[in-house]
């Protein structure tokens, strides 16, 4: 039998490695692009609420909104102790702002930030206790405020006349689901080896962030920063388009909207967050029309604008290898 010839190992040719990371640099403007499409009329309209704003209340809006990312970039190194690189922190902040709305709420610029921190030397089990504890702080900020609103003004919110008969319903089974959760994870072993491991891991971390003053102060400090300067944005709206409503009961009516919005797996919050922020402005007073104006245009500065410019700073961070 013949033996077959084999041909040179100079002329095999070899298969093309699959260029991973130019798709990731990719992936998030086809991200774009695709919740573009979906919310186009959206889009519209909130483009066309803005042109009859009031232009120096719409900067100062974007204004609060730029700073929210500088909240955020600060919160997160108050959350390690570990001394982060502060340029490429606050950039990875603007990115992750906007893998967050493509992705399932706090999912993406989660991934966004363990993979920085991961770059930047920090061990997986102390990257993973920093994200809890930022998570932590910022629910605590949120809901402090949130408190505080509620004491200044108690009757502000008036929600009776916007839930139907049974509205509460899903609420409850929405928590009995959580209990459910929580008591299955308790009983099986493994779970909870792992559970246990990891509230170790993020309790440590806690105590090694508050015996540094700087990183205390960071960590909460900028924990109360960032949800008000996010409601802040939504009262200079207000103020922009004439919403008659004052702004601090905007701020309460953003701050109580976003709570309850925090548990749904929407990306970003897309469509959720609308929902429950018009609901928010009618029941602190606010006619429904312009509310719903407000809205608009508060979430074509704070998500959609900022959305592609974001996209491209991600993909950048991929492509040099920042995260």
């Amino acid at each position: 039998m013949t033996a077959v010839p084999t041909p040179p190992l100079s002329r095999v040719r070899l298969p093309r490695r699959v260029p991973v990371r130019r798709a990731l640099c990719l992936l998030p403007l086809a991200l774009v692009a695709v919740a573009a499409v979906r919310n186009r009329a959206l889009l519209g309209a909130g483009f066309g609420q803005l042109r009859a704003a009031s232009l120096p209340w719409l900067l100062a809006a974007a204004g609060a909104t730029c700073l929210t990312w500088v909240a955020a970039a600060v919160t997160r190194q108050g959350a390690v102790v570990q001394a982060l690189p502060k340029g490429r922190l606050l950039a990875t902040q603007f990115a992750a702002a906007s893998a967050n709305h493509l992705l399932p709420t706090g999912l993406g610029a989660g991934a966004v930030n363990l993979r920085f921190m991961t770059v930047c030397g920090v061990p997986a089990a102390r990257s993973s206790a920093a994200l809890a504890l930022y998570v932590l702080a910022e629910s605590a900020g949120r809901l402090g405020l949130l408190a505080a609103l509620l004491l200044a003004f108690p009757h502000a919110l008036r929600l009776g006349p916007l839930l139907p008969d049974g509205s509460a319903r899903p609420l409850l089974l929405g928590a009995a689901a959580l209990v459910a959760a929580v008591a299955a994870g308790a009983l099986v072993r493994p779970l909870r080896v792992r559970a246990s491991a990891f509230v170790r891991d993020a309790v440590g971390e806690a105590r090694c962030v508050h015996t540094r003053p700087a990183r205390a102060l960071a960590l909460w400090g900028g924990s109360l920063a960032f949800p008000a300067l996010q409601a802040a944005g939504l009262a200079a709206v207000g103020r922009a388009l004439r919403l008659p409503v004052p702004p601090a009961h905007m701020a309460l009516a953003y701050l109580a909207a976003t709570v309850a919005v925090a548990l749904v797996p929407a990306p970003g919050g897309l469509g959720s967050v609308e929902a429950a922020l018009i609901v928010a402005l009618v029941a602190v007073g606010g006619p429904a029309a312009p509310a719903t104006a407000v809205v608009l245009a508060y979430r074509i500065i704070t998500v959609w604008a900022p959305l592609l410019p974001g996209a491209l700073t991600l993909g950048a961070l991929v492509r040099l290898k920042v995260i």
